[in-house]
């Protein structure tokens, strides 16, 4: 592949501290490439997320290679592409846009990061029933990757349940009937007693919403316990988690992987994942100590 230049950006709500800019830019020194990584948020433009189609427009007419998409865009962007590759498809839902021969092609890379970081951190992790929490755009991506690892059962609770019905149908629709299931938060204490693990994927015990997303009683010893949340890497709810003994994951993997496979596609080099994961573990080490 010829030396060249790759100009690629993020498009989103709130995302001054993103760590993608640097993981990005860091791989792309290393391998002896020019990447230039820009953020494109809408709070700072002062448009609404549908405009995500006027954005990826303007991007694609300045040169750009590609995109990254995050909240509130991921589904939204979709009835503005050319294409979509298998994964984005069956999660409706895109964090990666390439622009290709004039098409824009989008893919699910957060669906391949959780998978590659749940394999390398709890590679003997038993998988026969799995608790979720959360079923939205993080949710929908880690319950693809847990049925994908196989996953026997994953049942789905969120605080809407029609939301976690939504995801549970298109998991079975997936996956096969009886993969997934919905269930109401006060069922929880039943779940989790019965349960090998739990993936926590809401926004709740990072930085700006502290705290635990359940009742610290319903841990035990036989759960393992896989965070998605990565700002801060240790969050209260892995904290009190290992404190009863459980194996535990944190979200570090699932950001620093889905941006390696992200950087793949923008410019089709082979990145060093394990690499791009000790730049997350620094560069969010160096964001907590200075909050």
């Amino acid at each position: 592949m010829p030396n060249r230049s790759y100009l690629v950006g993020l498009i989103g709500s709130g995302i001054g501290p993103s760590l993608s800019p640097a993981l990005h830019e860091r791989e792309a020194d290393r391998q002896g490439l020019r990447l230039v990584y820009r953020l494109i948020d809408i709070d700072t433009l002062g448009v609404p997320p549908e405009a995500v189609g006027d954005l990826l427009r303007a991007a694609r007419d300045l040169g750009f290679d590609g995109l990254n998409i995050t909240h509130p865009c991921k589904q939204l962007v979709i009835e503005h592409l050319d294409a979509l590759a298998p994964q984005a498809e069956a999660l409706g839902a895109v964090n990666t846009v390439v622009f290709e021969d004039g098409r824009a092609v989008g893919h699910n890379t957060d669906v391949t990061g959780f998978a590659s970081s749940f394999a390398r951190g709890l590679p003997d992790a038993p998988l026969e029933r799995v608790v979720q929490l959360g079923a939205g755009g993080a949710g929908a991506a880690v319950a693809h990757a847990m049925l994908t690892l196989g996953a026997e059962r994953v049942t789905v609770v969120d605080a809407l349940p029609e939301r976690a019905a939504a995801l549970a149908g298109s998991l079975n629709r997936a996956f096969g009937e009886g993969r997934a299931a919905a269930a109401p938060p006060e069922r929880r204490t039943e779940l989790l007693a019965h349960a090998d693990g739990l993936v926590h994927a809401t926004p709740t015990g990072m930085a700006a919403h502290p705290g635990m997303p359940l009742p610290a009683e319903l841990l035990h010893s036989g759960l393992w316990v896989a965070e998605v949340v990565y700002r801060p890497l240790e969050t209260e709810l892995l904290r009190t988690a290992r404190a009863v003994g459980c194996a535990t994951l944190d979200g570090g993997g699932m950001a620093a992987f889905q941006a390696a496979d992200a950087f793949r596609l923008f410019t089709g080099r082979e990145p060093d994942a394990a690499r791009m994961l000790t730049d997350l573990t620094e560069l969010a080490g160096a964001v907590g100590a200075s909050n």
